[in-house]
């Protein structure tokens, strides 16, 4: 494990809380510390309990849910792969609608998401053809292209149409910067954020692309796939953590005081002891 000793204990050992799944993703911390997570071809949603360790079932109609993360009114959103939607949970597992399309035509199947302090969400939309789709497979949008959906809902328009195939996001806490893995083409790039949800100023941060992503509270960035592999602001890499699965498909920060990394890999969870920590 090759990591600064800034971020972790030479003691730390990255340990499995949970397996028997089919592909874990899109963890997400609540307010408490607790992190859900799906297992997207069995159609659920898990919660990790972080004070006891326990693993429950929060939803088992989580319609095919990837990509989650909690608003600040406590609502979980997610990515709902199987009409290729995006829901709304509250904490008794009662979803609503929050998007159904982009200008009539359905999207091609939301993938990740993070919401910006003032409350409006930037979503990724790459194609992943499903075997449970009803629906036509091919593309249902003119490419695979990054979106906004303003806070009240009104707004739902595109703010970067040149990618080749987005995956993983995060913004930095104070709403000022975006992350956007493009897995197709390898990259990572990082975006200014404009009031009105607009991006600008696009500048490549690393040539790494990412399935799903996190940020801590010192601005490093932490890139999935083979592993979890950590950057600092200025796009050199500090650190890799090895996890023992053929991908690892995202990570967030989890517990009570957000030390703790919370991994997806594969038919797994697992957690590794920081000691910075994350910002949601």
């Amino acid at each position: 494990m090759d990591i600064k000793k800034s971020l972790v204990s030479k003691d730390a050992q990255v340990k499995k809380v949970g397996e028997g799944y089919s592909f874990t993703e899109g963890p997400a911390v609540d307010r408490e510390g607790n992190v859900y997570f799906t297992d997207q071809p069995n159609n659920k949603i898990y919660k990790w309990k972080f004070s006891t360790g326990e693993i429950s079932v929060f939803s088992d109609e989580a319609g095919r849910s990837n990509g989650l993360y909690f608003n600040r009114q406590g609502d979980l959103i997610a990515c709902a792969d199987k009409e290729n939607e995006l829901w709304s949970f509250d904490m008794d597992g009662n979803h609503e609608v929050l998007l159904e399309n982009f200008k009539g035509n359905k999207l091609n199947g939301p993938n990740d998401l993070w919401i910006r302090p003032q409350g409006g969400i930037y979503l990724t939309d790459p194609l992943y053809a499903r075997d449970y789709w009803d629906r036509d497979p091919e593309m249902q949008q003119d490419g695979q292209h990054l979106y906004y959906l303003s806070a009240d809902g009104l707004q739902f328009f595109r703010v970067d149409e040149n990618l080749v195939k987005p995956n993983g996001l995060v913004g930095t806490p104070d709403g000022k910067k975006l992350y956007v893995a493009d897995i197709g083409d390898d990259k990572t790039y990082v975006y200014d954020i404009e009031e009105d949800g607009y991006l600008t100023n696009r500048q490549l941060f690393v040539e790494m692309g990412s399935d799903g992503m996190t940020i801590d509270n010192r601005g490093n960035l932490y890139l999935t796939g083979k592993g979890v592999t950590i950057f600092n602001s200025k796009g050199d890499q500090i650190g890799h953590i090895p996890i023992d699965a053929n991908w690892t498909a995202n990570v967030c920060f989890g517990a009570g005081d957000r030390k703790t990394l919370f991994i997806t890999a594969m038919d797994a969870v697992y957690t590794f002891p920081m000691k910075v920590r994350g910002v949601w």
